[in-house]
Formats: structure tokens, sequence, C-alpha cells
């Protein structure tokens, strides 16, 4: 499904040191393979499971926090319904004891049929994947919440151009914010990021400042063709590295 070579983690990980590892997860496995991830979940987790009104977003968590599940134990060394969360002040999730003391940071975004996972040591991370559906009205959304460079920007840029370059700027918003662990609760235009196909991404100013800004690192992913994500992180020099996850 995705253009990330395809791994199991079956023998165990190893996070090098100035590594990021990005793993694709699909999230429309067959039926048995849903069964066998969603038997490593909590009890707290299923509970939020069946609250899922329709049949396709339940298997959607299920797949997506099973996977996430399976990869952190085989960084860890442990098995997947090992792994205990705790959570931040905006839902972020992080390791609990006696894991908590690693050091092993990571993040998980999901869109339509797929998700992406980001590890790393030692550094909080956010990643953000979204699906390319056809947003025709994305100049009248980013009027609403991108910052004025941005939607001058975007305005420059022909159709069909115009989406993705719409779908590069939130990707790499949303992952600056789960980064710093605001979700969506501090103003999408209290920063600058690029946009444009084929630059290269990065923030330009942090409340207006490109001093602040600097230091963050950002990567651009294509996991799929229907798809585009991004990776923030603060400081650093970083090889990214992917996978598609497979059992």
């Amino acid at each position: 499904m995705t253009g990330f070579p395809p791994r199991s983690p079956g023998s165990g990980l190893e996070l090098g040191s100035g590594e990021i590892h990005v793993w694709a997860i699909p999230l429309d496995p067959p039926p048995e393979r849903v069964e066998s991830l969603g038997r490593a979940l909590s009890a707290d987790e299923w509970e939020r499971a069946r609250r899922f009104r329709f049949d396709k977003h339940r298997r959607q968590y299920v797949v997506g926090r099973g996977a996430l599940r399976t990869l952190l134990a085989a960084y860890l060394g442990t098995r997947p319904e090992a792994v205990g969360f705790s959570y931040g002040p905006r839902g972020k999730p992080f390791l609990a004891p006696p894991f908590a003391d690693r050091g092993l940071q990571f993040n998980l975004s999901n869109s339509d049929e797929l998700a992406l996972a980001g590890f790393v040591h030692g550094r909080e991370i956010g990643v953000d994947v979204e699906f390319l559906r056809p947003m025709n009205d994305c100049e009248e959304i980013a009027e609403r919440f991108f910052s004025e460079s941005e939607r001058r920007v975007l305005r420059t840029i022909p159709f069909p151009a115009k989406q993705e370059a719409f779908f590069n700027c939130w990707t790499r918003k949303e992952a600056y914010l789960k980064a710093v662990g605001e979700g969506l609760a501090a103003p999408l235009d209290s920063f600058d990021v690029t946009l444009a196909l084929g630059e290269p991404p990065r923030m330009l100013t942090l409340n207006g400042d490109a001093g602040r800004a600097a230091p963050w690192f950002f990567h651009h992913l294509r996991p799929a063709e229907e798809y585009v994500g991004a990776i923030a992180i603060e400081g650093g020099t970083w090889e990214v590295r992917t996978w598609e996850l497979i059992p």
C-alpha cells in the first residue's frame, strides 16, 4: 500500500542515536490480523474502541493501537500487552512505568486507512499524516487558520497542486503542535512553515521570530500516493528511516 519498504519487527528493533524511525501502518488488514492486534489492547482501550459508532472507525482504532503496542514492544524488548501509557495535559501519550525512564519517545497519527508512527530517543516528536482528499475550499480554510505569509503563497499555486500544498502546510503545523503537546490548542497562525511543492520543509518564524524557529527540524513524508505526512522535532541532526509494518 505504501511507498515505504516493508519490514517485520518480529526479531526486535534497534533505534540508533540520531535516528528517527517512521512506520506506515495500513489500517485495513485482514480480519484475523485485526483480531490478533486487538488482543494486546488494555481494558480502557477496548472501552474507547466500543464507543465508536461505526465498525470502520473501531477497526482503525484497534489496528492503530495494536500496531503501536507491537512496535513499542519490539523497541523495548517486551510484550505488546505489557506496554502502558500515561497522558499529557492535552492527551499526548507517553510510556508509563516501568518503561518511562527508557527515553523512548513516540507519536501516532492516522487519516483514512493509514497511520504513521514515529519513534526517537530523548526528544519529544510530532507526527502527522493526511489523506489527500479533494479540497476545493482549501483557500477558504487557509484564510481562517493559516498565517498571512502562508495564505499569500497558497494563493499563487494553481490547482491541483494547491491542494497538496495545503496539506503540506497542515501536516507540518499539526506535527509541530503535537511535538510540543498542544494538539490544535495553539493558534495555527502563530508560526509560519513552508508549503510549496518541492520547497524543503521548515519553520520560518515562531511567534514572529525566525531565531526561535531555526532549531526546529521538519521532514516531509509521502508514505503512499494519496497521503502526505510530516515530522517535527526540536534540535539535532537526524536521519529519518521509514518502513511499512508487516506482521
